[in-house]
This record gives structure tokens, C-alpha cells and sequence, in this order.
């Protein structure tokens, strides 16, 4: 039985974790007011990059008119350079896209409306929030990295999930397996090589995304509380300990299962199993 100072030290650890989550609920409000506001001039760069390229079609077409006016080292050299411009004008416009999606992803994470089942891209996202997560770990922990396979299921259809609580789950056991792989790297040192593998599978009517990592793994103690509410291995103030019972919670309401294994010092393996409904 517990006593009176044990009970006393988990209502502060609550205290704690509650003074946490408010923070980080004024932090997603304010992400997804800056996220908005980024969105708009990166469409004026798509947008001009389009325009560009419009223009060196054009310029192009008046080019091909009067290159019996020019001579023939002087035609090369612009056609050369326009090549060069176009090439650059589509590095511009994919790596916009690119960052458009990413943002996209992050204002339906923060703003999706609750229980909304939309036909997805699954590997799109398992991908998108992989790279996410990990270049959140580099941002916040110096000297980080960590070799990343990835293999995907071919020719997977869209699949109806609500989108941000897929990623939302997602995000959670991928930032753990991050944080897994960085904690032994602090304990063993540069003769440790971190490694997480991220693949989804589909076979009889359900998808498994599976992420695994060769981290430092759990104890048996950990295991049993993993997805207890407020239980976290982390220091104070680096997990809340509600990211394994939320995603738990999300893939129950997408019909599926959680299954996994791990062993300390050694590694985990998680695999998050969902039924493949198209609508």
C-alpha cells in the first residue's frame, strides 16, 4: 500500500505534468498560427516559380524565331543557360511543394476535425512524420543523428483514417524510438551505430506500420507501465507521459491493435496494425 508521501509526490508529478501540457497547448496554438502565416508567401514562390517558367517558354519560342540572327556560340550559350534556369525554377517549385505538404500536414494535425475518416496516403505520412521527428531530435538534441531505412508496401491504396491522429500516433512512437537510439549513443558512446527501420506491410485486409529501433530498449517494469497515463522515462520537462496511452487510444478508434517487443539494451519493435478500409 502506498503511503501518505508517495501519494503526496505523485499528485505533484500530476501538478507537473498538467503545467506541461498547458505549455504545450499554447505551443500548438501558436505553431499553427505561424504555420499559416508561412503558407502564404511560400505559394508566391510556387506561384512565380510557375510563372518563370512560363516566361522561359516564351523566351524560348523567340529564341528559336531569330536564331538565323545570332551567332551560333551565342544561341548556345543561352539556350545552356536557360536550361540551367528552368532546372533550377523545378528544384524551386518541388522543394516548395515540398515544404507546402509538410505544412499542410502540420495545420490538419493541429486543426483536424475530430473523427473525420478521409481516404490517405499512409505511406506518404509514415514517411512525412518519420523525417519530421527526426529532424525535430536534431533540432533539439546537438549531435544527434541515425541511419534510416525505410520499405514501403507497393501499390497501397488510400486508406480512411483520421489523417492527424494516424500522424499523431505516429509521431509518438517514432520520437521514442529516437530517443531510445540517443539515449544508448550517450551510454556506449561512437562505438554505437543508431538505427531505426520504419516499413509498412499490408496483408489480409490490414496494414502494420512497423518502426523499429536498436536503442536501449525497455526493462519488464517499463513494459508493464507503458501505456499507463503519466508515466515516462524521460527527464522533467522532455515527455509528458501520455504519448503511448493517446496513441493506444487512437488506434483502438481506428479498429486496430498495438503489438510489441523489446529488450533492454538491445532494442524495441512496435507495430501498429490497421484494418485497410477505403472509406
Amino acid at each position: 500500500m502506498e503511503t501518505v508521501e508517495e501519494l503526496k509526490q505523485q499528485l505533484r508529478n500530476l501538478q507537473d505534468q498538467l503545467k506541461q501540457q498547458e505549455k504545450l497547448a499554447s505551443l500548438g496554438l501558436l505553431t499553427a498560427g505561424i504555420v499559416h502565416e508561412i503558407r502564404n508567401p511560400l505559394n508566391f514562390v510556387i506561384n512565380f516559380s510557375k510563372l518563370s517558367d512560363t516566361l522561359l517558354n516564351d523566351l524560348g519560342d523567340d529564341l528559336d524565331d531569330n536564331l538565323d540572327k545570332l551567332p551560333a556560340d551565342d544561341a548556345d550559350d543561352i539556350s545552356d543557360i536557360m536550361a540551367d534556369l528552368r532546372e533550377n525554377l523545378g528544384k524551386i517549385r518541388e522543394h516548395g511543394e515540398r515544404a507546402t505538404s509538410i505544412i499542410q500536414n502540420i495545420l490538419q494535425y493541429s486543426r483536424g476535425k475530430e473523427g473525420e475518416r478521409i481516404p490517405s496516403d499512409i505511406n506518404a505520412i509514415v514517411h512525412e512524420y518519420t523525417w519530421l521527428g527526426y529532424h525535430a531530435m536534431r533540432a533539439n538534441y546537438n549531435g544527434f543523428n541515425v541511419t534510416i531505412t525505410e520499405q514501403y508496401a507497393e501499390a497501397l491504396p488510400p486508406i480512411a483514417v483520421v489523417p492527424q491522429d494516424i500522424s499523431r500516433a505516429l509521431l509518438n512512437v517514432v520520437n521514442n524510438a529516437f530517443y531510445a537510439v540517443w539515449e544508448r549513443l550517450q551510454a556506449e558512446g561512437d562505438s554505437y551505430h543508431p538505427e531505426v527501420a520504419i516499413s509498412t506491410i499490408a496483408a489480409n485486409g490490414e496494414l502494420s506500420i512497423v518502426i523499429s529501433d536498436n536503442g536501449i530498449g525497455m526493462t519488464p517494469e517499463v513494459k508493464e507501465k507503458i501505456y499507463q497515463n503519466f508515466f515516462t522515462t524521460k527527464p522533467l520537462g522532455q515527455g509528458t507521459g501520455l504519448g503511448m496511452s493517446i496513441t493506444r487510444n487512437i488506434i483502438n478508434q481506428h479498429n486496430g491493435r498495438i503489438e510489441f517487443d523489446s529488450v533492454e539494451h538491445s532494442g524495441t519493435c512496435f507495430t501498429l496494425i490497421i484494418p485497410i478500409l477505403k472509406k
